[in-house]
């Protein structure tokens, strides 16, 4: 990859390729329990710029510039009262639309506060998360792509934060040979009952692939010979602009949906939200033949009030992700690392913050990498240059074409005929929604 190439897709500041294509999607900004009424402020970071979350008294949500707009001193340090947020400074109020509603230390024939605005964002929130719209056209933002595990009003979501560029966290997603080395290189068939989702991974460490541009963004499947005479798939996509679902649920019962919101260059923050009929169902929650746990559960530092406080592991580069040697060599854990959040991090976090792509060399079985690149490259770059329309922006309805997870089908189909006879066949949320055509 060039190095102009990944400069576009990794950079994500104000005025960027990869920025500005952002900045026309709505976001995933915090979890709706972050922010409480007349609460304290939450600093986030979203795409190189340090705003606050706060709920006014009303329940509104207001995501806007921490900088009060009078002598910038920081709104994260204000008071959230009476329906606004109040610099400590000299007093000037804002509601959650960024109107400055109060100036008390101005005499009431020089006030002028009608003209002057916080740089306020518009939000949404539903099902316990709260997006952020961060693009220029405040007044018409696009409507919210229909993603199945937001729209479920008892979806579980969790929170990472990761050090490095959202491309190179997103990228683990779309990479399902490592699962079989990495999450599973300790792990026989004969260990796992015989519906197992990952039994078929750990029959053949070296799936086939098939990879397919769609509405959406690109899916993939990965599929190889089941001991039973059928083909098993793990179907996955890349949705715009930083949207993954892996295939580690059972597709049929299932649905999920992770976000790699940038925070800056170099840090991203995942939302993981999943739903379905089955709250046991992912391949990570579950255990052994004998009951042994497959995976420990992740461990969280408490939260702080800085810039990249939320949503941290206590296990880092710091602590070598809390890689355990004995475990590595005795075959307990392939990596040695319980976790396997943590698993992935330590392999992304360990390239670097930004990940140099010239000293890469790319398999075949990499070739879902290589498409999601060219196609946000390309996607990005007609919308910087020519203002092309960003893929999804006009039609929402085609994120809800896209579910992922393992299945078993007839040998011989193809990956399209394989997709389609398994969607048709999964419980989706919700119920009476059709899938766009």
């Amino acid at each position: 990859m060039q190095s102009s190439d990944s400069a576009d897709l990794t950079k994500v500041g104000p005025g960027t390729v990869m920025g500005s294509f952002m900045r026309q999607y709505w976001l995933p900004a915090c979890l709706s329990s972050e922010v409480q009424s007349d609460g304290d402020p939450v600093r986030l970071m979203i795409l190189c710029e340090k705003l606050i979350a706060f709920r006014d008294s009303s329940g509104r949500v207001g995501i806007m510039d921490h900088r009060c707009p009078h002598r910038c001193a920081s709104l994260f340090i204000g008071r959230n009262e009476q329906n606004g947020i109040r610099c400590v400074y000299h007093g000037w109020k804002f509601d959650v639309d960024g109107k400055c509603v109060d100036m008390p230390s101005v005499p009431a024939r020089m006030d002028f506060k009608e003209k002057v605005h916080a740089k306020a964002y518009k939000t949404h929130e539903a099902n316990g998360l709260i997006w952020v719209y961060m693009g220029q056209d405040q007044a018409n933002p696009p409507p919210l792509p229909r993603i199945e595990a937001t729209m479920h009003p008892d979806a579980e979501i969790w929170c990472l934060q990761r050090d490095c560029n959202w491309l190179q966290a997103l990228e683990g997603d779309i990479d399902t040979s490592h699962v079989g080395f990495l999450h599973a290189g300790g792990i026989e068939a004969d260990d796992l009952e015989p519906d197992h989702p990952m039994r078929p991974t750990v029959l053949d460490r070296a799936p086939e692939y098939e990879v397919a541009q769609s509405d959406w963004g690109v899916m993939y499947g990965g599929y190889r010979p089941n001991d039973d005479g059928q083909m098993s798939w793990r179907v996955a996509h890349y949705m715009f602009p930083m949207w993954t679902q892996t295939p580690n649920n059972r597709f049929a019962t299932r649905a999920i949906a992770r976000a790699w919101v940038p925070m800056d260059d170099e840090h991203s923050m995942l939302f993981d939200i999943t739903c379905g009929v089955d709250a046991g169902n992912p391949a990570y929650n579950s255990t052994l033949k004998d009951g042994t746990p497959l995976f420990d559960q992740i461990s969280y530092g408490p939260n702080s009030t800085d810039w990249f406080g939320r949503w941290r592991s206590t296990d880092s580069e710091a602590n070598d992700w809390a890689i355990d040697r004995e475990s590595q060599r005795n075959g307990h854990q392939f990596t040695g690392i319980p976790n396997i959040t943590m698993q992935d991090q330590a392999v992304t976090e360990s390239m670097g913050p930004i990940t140099d792509h010239s000293f890469e060399n790319l398999a075949p079985t990499d070739q879902m990498i290589a498409r999601v690149r060219r196609r946000v490259l390309l996607a990005a770059r007609a919308f910087a240059n020519k203002g092309a329309v960003p893929p999804g922006i006009e039609n929402p309805d085609v994120f809800y074409r896209a579910r992922a997870g393992s299945f078993l089908h007839d040998p011989g189909d193809s990956l399209q005929n394989a997709y389609e006879t398994a969607l048709a066949k999964a419980v989706r949320w919700p119920d009476k929604v059709e899938a766009a055509e």
